[in-house]
């Protein structure tokens, strides 16, 4: 039993009235008032709110930050949720931040699973909650559950080599695929519905998901929307991209757009250059060069606005998806309280595959964090999780899923900021913390095998291998136990 509590608390936790051990040398009590000095700090999620959070901290010239992460791998929506015609450049600062010799990233432990927030806040004196949205926000309509619907979410977690959506099987063989929202997100899927799979031969998009590209008989895909050409959620950089897709075609109805030129002139800089591009689209005729380019395009794409889906209509068998029935809508309010109403009549929109862009949703991690099931945040003022001290949040789980990743660094710094005002102030536990030490014996105990960065490196390289011999950037690893067996876990 003693060995074991040895192991568990490490020397730092050493009650300080004890004294040392028998032929201990003063280095014991050296250790004991570093360990004072050395604020144990965990973040939960190795994401962009994880990682920069954690990057933020380390401003502290003693703070030591573990990072937890379910996956095996790192990185989050950066690795698994960006499209893969579009890399970022941030895992680079990201590596920096894991090689610090005051960081340390834990992969393949789930947090609420195989270790409680209870526990970590018993092991460190500051756990920052950073795990983002994991789920997608459900349409709650007729027949969402048909074969044929998916989410969004889903979808990219297929393509991008999500462990969990790596068995998705999405049906392409149907001409039509219809996008509910008109987010970032559902321009990406429609763009890697519609790119030429030669194009994305040389990307990180995994092998299965290229195979059934190669396949596909999508030919069109509409992105419908409750409200109009004003209030859509996608940026120009995505926008300028689908128009300019090679082999396809814009669809946009003029009517659309009527009257549009005038309400633009108020609107902030952003919106107006993106209404704008929009409304060139749909009304101007194309120069010569352009207009044969959509003429020779065999797929095509379109928005069509004002529609709210009402139900996911099946097929004659009632087996699958067969089409959306979309009620017709029309704006009232001004300004951002702009919203749809139903006109009483209907239009239904036939398909084969239906895939669902509404938004992601956080889950609650653990009983004993408050959680907002409605907003789906942690309830928190400027990230201290309330009624909670000592626990904070940063990112999605903080604010809600909106915003880049530009906007999750900034809001990720700002909790790491009011964290470390915390300690400064001493509103933080006082004392040494055992960290990881702590967490390891816990883990151990149950058989709980962490993934070190450097492990996660061994797996990179191993990506990059597979991927050199087809000539793409890596051949991501889409099963953890296989990750697990090259690591000798």
């Amino acid at each position: 039993m003693a060995s074991r509590c040895w192991r568990w608390w490490g020397w730092s936790a050493w009650p300080r009235t004890r004294p040392p051990p028998a032929g201990s040398t003063p280095s014991f009590r050296h250790h004991l008032s570093t360990q004072e000095k050395t604020p144990q700090i965990c973040v939960v999620g190795s994401g962009p709110a994880g990682f920069y959070t954690a990057q933020h901290l380390l401003k502290h010239p003693q703070a030591h930050v573990d990072i937890y992460e379910k996956q095996p791998v790192p990185f989050g929506l950066v690795r698994f949720g960006v499209a893969p015609d579009h890399p970022e450049n941030v895992i680079n600062t990201f590596t920096q931040t894991a090689h610090s010799g005051r960081c340390a990233f834990w992969g393949n432990v789930e947090v609420g699973r195989d270790v409680t927030v209870p526990e970590l806040r018993e092991a460190y004196h500051a756990v920052v909650l950073s795990y983002g949205a994991e789920d997608h926000r459900a349409l709650e309509i007729p027949g969402e559950e048909l074969p044929g619907v998916c989410s969004a979410r889903a979808f990219v977690g297929w393509y991008n080599g999500l462990p969990e959506n790596r068995e998705l099987e999405p049906d392409l063989s149907y001409d039509t695929a219809v996008i509910l929202g008109q987010g970032n997100v559902a321009l990406d899927v429609a763009r890697i519905l519609l790119t030429p799979p030669e194009h994305l031969e040389r990307t990180d998009i995994t092998k299965a998901a290229l195979g059934v590209l190669r396949q596909s008989r999508v030919k069109t895909v509409w992105l419908v929307g409750r409200r109009g050409p004003l209030q859509v959620a996608f940026t120009i950089k995505e926008l300028r991209e689908m128009i300019q897709l090679p082999g396809a075609r814009p669809i946009l109805d003029p009517a659309d757009f009527l009257g549009l030129q005038d309400k633009i002139k108020e609107v902030p800089r952003p919106r107006k250059r993106l209404t704008e591009l929009l409304l060139r689209t749909a009304t101007e005729k194309p120069g010569p060069e352009e207009a044969a380019r959509r003429a020779s395009a065999s797929r095509a794409w379109g928005l069509r606005f004002f529609r709210s889906p009402q139900q996911v209509l099946p097929s004659p068998d009632g087996r699958r998806a067969a089409g959306v029935r979309l009620a017709v809508t029309r704006l009232e309010g001004v300004g951002e309280a702009t919203r749809a109403v139903p006109t009483g009549d209907m239009e239904d929109l036939p398909c084969g595959l239906v895939l669902s862009s509404v938004g992601y949703k956080s889950r609650p991690v653990d009983p004993s964090v408050p959680f907002d099931s409605k907003l789906g945040v942690i309830p928190n003022v400027e990230g201290r999780v309330m009624d909670v001290p000592g626990l904070y949040c940063s990112g999605w789980v903080k604010r809600g899923p909106t915003g880049v990743i530009a906007t999750t660094m900034t809001d990720s710094f700002l909790t790491g900021q009011m964290l470390l005002q915390d300690l400064k102030a001493g509103l933080l536990p006082s004392g040494p913390r055992p960290g990881y030490a702590a967490i390891q014996a816990l883990l151990s105990s149950r058989g709980v095998r962490p993934v070190s960065f450097s492990d996660w490196e061994k797996l990179d390289a191993e990506e990059v291998a597979r991927g050199q011999g087809t000539g793409k950037p890596r051949e991501k690893l889409v099963d953890p136990q296989e990750m697990l067996r090259l690591l000798g876990h």
